[in-house]
């Protein structure tokens, strides 16, 4: 039995509607289009200034009523016509008014009774179920509930309305599961539902929540009815409040109801109770789905990605919101888990649940102490939205104007130790212990002592059998994860402060750098200058002393002894090439790469060019790769489109506030044919010129400083350099753009960026300490390596391959995951993927008799 037969069944007094043909109400439409013409409206009507309409709402509620029914079925007649042809302008505006008119009057009290309600949904049903011509919720049905609410509180539930609410709720149409609409019928069926439990509910409770039956609410229907009966209501109020948080901040009264609630439950057992459902959230991954629908008789076919229902998505960001009265470790962790989850991004759509992640900021930002505000300095730099970006900075900058600090100390000041010291701690296990200890960046090592000392290589078994130890053992592993990722985090903010012009006295740098148990691992591998009246000595901290260039130790230095970041654009040539070698005897592999930083100095032909240099422009670069690229280092850019707004070039900047300078990098659109994604986003383009502005006014390239200057056109040498067609030694052969052939050859094989060169002084090094050094030398800019097979030139840039003697080019895809050959070899500093390309291509050429891969054999036979 279908919907519209259930209502039948159910009243059957119902009147059969007017005919459409010369029905009284056609003049009163007439009138009313006349108007709004005449007011000059076209799609937005504001009908309280229409004096037609004005008669018209001074009518009887009966007239009204059924000047609602006529107006659906015209609306409906004509989308009929609309099928056949197409309709004329005053079709179109009539149909349009139609719908406006049903959702206006539906909004005031018509004081409808049951037999006249079943009628007017009898007919938006039937317009859907038979006719495909119009989806039932694309009716004002939420208007229609608004009705029943009225009539209800007036009158009560009558036996007539409960039993049509309830064969209502039972029907076919509100029980379809619809991925675009069924939120909507969901609302509604909420407020229904509602409507019944509250007429017999005696005793104060709350109705049941039963959440969409998304992959979440498959988790959370069943576990919510497990809650203890007493607290269970409790749940039900908070969850009612949590389905309702659609705005983008919680209202003070929100956060005040959902306090107390959650008092009432006790702040225990409702952490015990939630945090497993963000632990879902966090591990859940998006699925691809394909949905058909139906319009005007053709059946369209679309596939999207699905995380979370819109309803889930409300959901959890009420319950983060909930969470911000708690300040403890173990919440932030998680929220910050979670934010981070929410903004990776899905194909095609962008962050998995923006939402979420918004209302997780939220929370970091506004708890007590520091620790909130340090999840928001590590999230600033993982996360890629620009807008996201943006409202990190303003909690952080909140924040320091609330302690009078600036934003780089409230970062500092932020910053967790995890308990460290010099990079370690030990735990005790009554009388057996954990060593943490810091062994690099991303790794972090974890061993096991008995009493007497000696080491145990698994975790104990009383450890893990005890209740007592559980929770320690849970929170330490949980640190070392946490250490990981900030570790990595300060590295890169460190990175970072060279544009911050960052100067410290010695008592703020011995507190968050030398001391910290965290950053100090960090600091401790990477040079230093002190200043001493007009001058800044450059020193390394060896044997818990600050060792100079003349071996002599700063024995001078106080609380108030000014510090700097050093970098060798500040030193002569021979200071530099010093402090590299003494590392290398030392064997420090420095964190970031300082002693063997690029630097950039002006040329002859940027001096000429004035306000531009062109050192970058003319490269092909792979949009994604690149706007990815200048999130990572704090640039802003918008990715360009295939479509016409007008515009054919963008700019990808940054703001140096030290020195209050904007570096603009200029791209162009490359319109090549069909070459763009799904969501018409370029594939490629074209570098153009670097720029600098100050007070908005192009500066010239000589008034730039030269450390602003070197680390700008570094980051933009990063970005060509990574993200070059170029670097891909299979974009030629699998495509590519036919005309734009000629740049990947000249690319791949041609001269060495600054980069390269570093990366060459590197291999000149170290390749008499490798065991291929007898079959590979450095020839330009080629490492070449003499195989059983082949001869092979592996460019120091790009990586990629010609073998000899006629220069064929060899494609070798790199594995992922570290080489076995290269994985312990030392080198200066960390983060090269491209040295260590080149290092892992080197040896496996070197033994080419030994190459099992087909694809390669084909190539080098």
């Amino acid at each position: 039995m279908g919907f519209a037969d259930s209502l039948k069944n159910l009243f059957s007094s119902k009147k059969e509607s007017k005919t459409l043909q010369n029905s009284p109400f056609d003049e009163q439409l007439k009138k009313i289009m006349q108007d709004a013409f005449l007011e000059g409206y076209t799609y937005t009507i504001k009908f309280s200034t229409l004096k037609s309409y004005n008669e018209l709402k001074a009518k009887d509620a009966t007239t009204k009523k059924e000047f609602v029914q006529y107006l659906a079925e015209k609306k409906v007649e004509l989308l009929k016509i609309s099928v056949r042809r197409s309709l004329t302008n005053v079709e179109r505006n009539k149909s349009h008014i139609c719908g406006e008119l049903v959702t206006v009057l539906l909004r005031s009290n018509l004081e409808y009774k049951p037999s006249e309600i079943a009628k007017l949904l009898d007919f938006f049903a039937n317009s859907s179920s038979k006719n495909n011509l119009i989806h039932f919720t694309n009716w004002p049905i939420g208007y229609v509930t608004q009705q029943i609410e009225k009539s209800i509180k007036k009158n009560g539930v009558t036996s007539e309305w409960r039993s049509f609410i309830e064969k209502f709720l039972a029907s076919p149409v509100m029980n379809k599961k619809d991925h675009y609409w069924g939120v909507d019928l969901e609302k509604v069926a909420t407020k229904l539902k509602k409507i019944l439990f509250e007429d017999q509910n005696t005793d104060g409770k709350t109705l049941p929540y039963v959440h969409t039956n998304d992959r979440f609410g498959e988790m959370f229907n069943p576990k919510i009815i497990t809650i203890d009966e007493n607290l269970r209501d409790h749940f039900y109020q908070l969850c009612h409040l949590f389905s309702k948080a659609t705005s983008g901040k919680p209202s003070q009264r929100f956060l005040k109801n959902t306090s107390k609630i959650i008092d009432e439950i006790g702040i225990a057992k409702y952490k015990t109770t939630v945090h497993p459902w963000l632990e879902f959230v966090i591990q859940l991954k998006e699925i691809e789905k394909t949905v058909q629908n139906t319009y005007s008789g053709r059946v369209y076919e679309y596939t999207y990605y699905e995380f979370l229902h819109e309803k889930s998505t409300a959901f959890l960001k009420g319950l983060v919101w909930s969470l911000a009265k708690f300040h403890d470790t173990a919440t932030l962790n998680l929220i910050a888990k979670l934010a981070e989850r929410c903004y990776k991004k899905i194909p095609g759509v962008g962050p998995a649940a923006a939402g979420i992640g918004n209302a997780c900021i939220y929370v970091l930002g506004n708890t007590k102490g520091l620790e909130g505000i340090s999840h928001l300095s590590r999230l600033k730099l993982k996360i890629k939205q620009n807008n996201t970006r943006k409202l990190i900075e303003k909690y952080i900058e909140a924040a320091s104007t609330k302690l009078g600090v600036s934003s780089s100390e409230i970062e500092e000041l932020s910053i967790p130790h995890f308990g460290l010291t010099n990079g370690a701690k030990t735990i005790a296990f009554d009388d057996y212990t954990l060593e943490i200890t810091i062994q690099e960046l991303g790794k972090v090592n974890l061993i096991w002592r008995k009493p007497d000392g000696k080491q145990q290589k698994t975790t104990p078994a009383f450890v893990k059998n005890s209740a007592k130890h559980a929770h320690t053992l849970k929170k330490a592993k949980s640190d070392v994860a946490q250490i990981k990722k900030y570790l990595t985090a300060q590295r890169d903010r460190i990175d970072r402060l060279y544009l911050d012009d960052r100067i410290w006295t010695y008592e703020n740098f011995t507190k968050h750098y030398l001391d910290h148990g965290l950053v100090s691992f960090i600091a401790k591998r990477l040079l230093w200058q002190f200043k001493k009246e007009d001058t800044f000595v450059t020193a390394f901290y060896l044997n818990d002393q600050w060792t100079t260039q003349e071996n002599t130790t700063l024995d001078w230095i106080s609380e108030e002894t000014e510090v700097r970041l050093w970098h060798p654009i500040y030193e002569a040539v021979n200071d530099v090439l010093f402090w590299r070698k003494k590392l290398e005897e030392l064997e420090i592999k420095q964190p970031l790469k300082q002693a063997y930083r690029e630097v950039y100095i002006l040329t002859d032909a940027e001096i000429n060019t004035k306000t531009y240099s062109n050192r970058m422009a003319a490269h092909i670069l792979k949009q994604h790769q690149f706007n990815a690229l200048t999130s990572i280092r704090g640039w802003k850019y918008s990715l360009m489109g295939a479509f016409d707004n007008g515009i054919d070039a963008e700019m990808a900047t940054i703001h140096i506030k030290a020195h209050d300078i904007q570096a603009q990098f200029w791209i162009n659109e490359l319109n090549a044919e069909d070459e763009f994604n799904d969501t018409g986003i370029w594939n490629y383009v074209a570098t153009d010129q670097v720029r600098f502005l100050k007070n908005e006014e192009v500066m010239d390239m000589i008034d730039v400083p030269k450390l602003v200057l070197s680390e700008i056109l570094r980051d933009v040498d990063l970005f060509v350099g990574v993200s070059s067609v170029g670097n891909d030694p299979e974009w030629r052969d699998n495509g590519g753009l036919p005309q734009y052939h000629n740049y990947w050859t000249s690319y791949s094989f041609g001269d060495l960026t600054e980069v390269a060169k570093t990366r060459k002084q590197i291999l000149e090094k170290l390749l008499p300490r490798l065991k291929i050094n007898k079959v590979a030398t450095i020839d330009g800019k080629f490492l070449r390596v003499k195989g059983t097979k082949r001869t092979y030139k592996i460019h120091i840039g790009s990586s990629n391959i010609l073998m000899e003697p006629n220069d064929q080019y060899l494609c070798i895809v790199p594995a992922r995951g570290k080489d076995k050959n290269t994985s312990n070899i030392f080198l200066p500093f960390e983060g090269d993927r491209g040295l260590s390309l080149v290092l892992s291509k080197a040896f496996l050429l070197a033994e080419d008799h030994k190459i099992t891969d087909v694809t390669i054999l084909s190539q080098i036979r």
